[in-house]
């Protein structure tokens, strides 16, 4: 038989490969078969294609399928090369021509930034007088707000906060109880109002009288902060003006109204009066402070020396034997001072009537303050004029001019003498000055109680403590400097 027997049989091995001289027009070359280039193990050395080993079986696919792409997707050509890799040309015009690259402008056209119709670029100029653009302008562009205008608020922004103005609280943060609880008038402390305000079971407040209002506003200047331990010293040339019953009343002042301890020192060197303002709860005087000095520890120790009346206010008694010869110096005193002001907020010293003493000195060079006690007397405030003299002369210039004058009446009615005069004879030497009218309870020369004063005796002696007290911001500035 020689029909197709005769031609050569194209026998394909397991993997669908030919293996004879017969080749498929069909079939691309090696070259070809693959996008990526692909060629077969056996191919690439030059080998044909043999056997029917069964793993090439699975490895490569059927005959007449395409063989899978590995690496990235090729790129899809408009010209019709699938296969071609490199940059995508430009479309347009001739593919043979097109180039890739930048974008070629017109003929003509200058490269650079695109130039604003109109004007040059650069900030959008603002016309002479304006601080912001006109309104209207173009198109996407935000209007700026107008002098005086508040900017558009955004709304439903996650993050933004109301901008708060300067000076004001911002109300998601103040708690305070000023703000969270509702005002109301304070109940009267005295007068017509009072008597209304009980009398009504306390349902009808008219609020509190000019005097109340003014009584309040003392108190607070009594209970300015304090730091450290601060001085007075209370002074006169003449005996018999209410200096000692001034140094009572004032302490007596101070220690019912602040929260710390007010102590006031006898520094007369002439068996002085003072602790007989309060009751007495001790026979200790300043000599035996000074004797047991060293074994003074704490508050409690310092206590066991000293008298205490109602007002809170403590006494430290001078020496009041006779026998004793030995003088209170300056030395003594500073050492009192030393050891007291770590105990006490306010300390008080009621001196002689000389200036020459040993221990004044001692006492002019620790005070804070000074202030001079004069009567309504003519011969009395020339005293006390004469004492602002003596201070100016020696050295003690600054003293004086931070100093406060009280006038103080020793008997009911003044006389034919002008007190105002005298006010302003002082108000032109001290810081300021204080009259204090005549209370019969200080006129019996006992022990100092406040409930029994009268209402224009306590409201003199709220003004006196508050003045004193306005310079207590000052006092620390001065010890740190100093």
């Amino acid at each position: 038989m020689t029909g197709r027997s005769d031609e050569p049989d194209a026998r394909q091995d397991s993997g669908g490969f030919p293996t004879g001289g017969g080749a498929d027009p069909n079939a691309e070359s090696s070259e070809g078969s693959s996008p990526t280039g692909y060629v077969a193990p056996d191919q690439a050395a030059g080998a044909p294609a043999t056997g029917g080993h069964p793993e090439q079986a699975r490895q490569y696919p059927a005959y007449g399928q395409q063989y899978p792409q590995s690496g990235p997707n090729p790129v899809v050509n408009p010209q019709g090369n699938p296969a071609a890799s490199g940059p995508r040309p430009v479309p347009g015009g001739d593919p043979n021509q097109a180039q890739s690259g930048p974008y070629r402008m017109p003929p003509g056209t200058p490269s650079g930034p695109y130039p604003a119709p109109g004007s040059g670029s650069g900030p959008y100029p603002a016309p002479p007088g304006q601080p912001y653009p006109p309104q209207g302008g173009p198109a996407g562009q935000p209007q700026q707000p107008q002098p005086g205008q508040q900017p558009p608020q955004p709304q439903g922004v996650p993050g933004w906060q109301q901008q708060v103005p300067p000076g004001q609280q911002d109300p998601a943060q103040d708690l305070s109880s000023a703000q969270l609880l509702r005002q109301s008038k304070r109940p009267p402390q005295s007068g017509w109002r009072r008597v209304l305000y009980l009398a009504s079971g306390k349902t009808i407040n008219p609020g509190e009288s000019p005097a109340d209002v003014h009584r309040r506003e003392l108190i607070a200047r009594i209970n300015q902060p304090l730091y450290g331990c601060y001085k007075i010293a209370m002074l006169s040339l003449k005996g018999g003006v209410g200096k000692t019953t001034t140094t009572a009343t004032l302490g007596s002042t101070f220690s019912s109204l602040r929260g710390d301890r007010v102590v006031a020192v006898d520094a007369n060197p002439d068996r002085g009066t003072l602790s007989q303002k309060i009751p007495l709860e001790t026979t200790a005087t300043v000599r035996h402070l000074l004797r047991d000095a060293q074994r003074i520890r704490k508050y409690s120790d310092v206590r066991s020396y000293t008298s205490q009346g109602p007002s809170r206010l403590e006494i430290l008694a001078s020496e009041q034997d006779p026998a004793v010869s030995e003088a209170f110096s300056e030395s003594d005193y500073r050492t009192t001072v030393d050891l007291l002001e770590h105990f006490y907020n306010v300390l008080l010293t009621d001196c002689g009537t000389g200036l020459m003493h040993s221990a004044m000195k001692g006492v002019l060079d620790v005070a804070d303050s000074l202030v001079i006690v004069s009567p309504g007397s003519i011969d009395g405030a020339r005293s006390a004029s004469a004492t602002l003299d003596w201070l100016d002369a020696h050295g003690y210039g600054e003293l004086v001019s931070r100093s406060v004058a009280v006038i103080n009446s020793v008997r009911p009615g003044s006389g034919k003498v002008d007190v105002d005069k005298l006010a302003a004879h002082f108000a032109s030497r001290c810081r300021s000055v204080s009259k204090i009218p005549f209370d019969p309870h200080l006129e019996e020369g006992a022990e100092v109680d406040l409930d029994q004063l009268a209402t224009p005796t306590r409201l003199a002696l709220l003004e006196l403590a508050a003045t004193v007290a306005d310079d207590f911001p000052y006092a620390a500035g001065r010890q740190q400097s100093g």
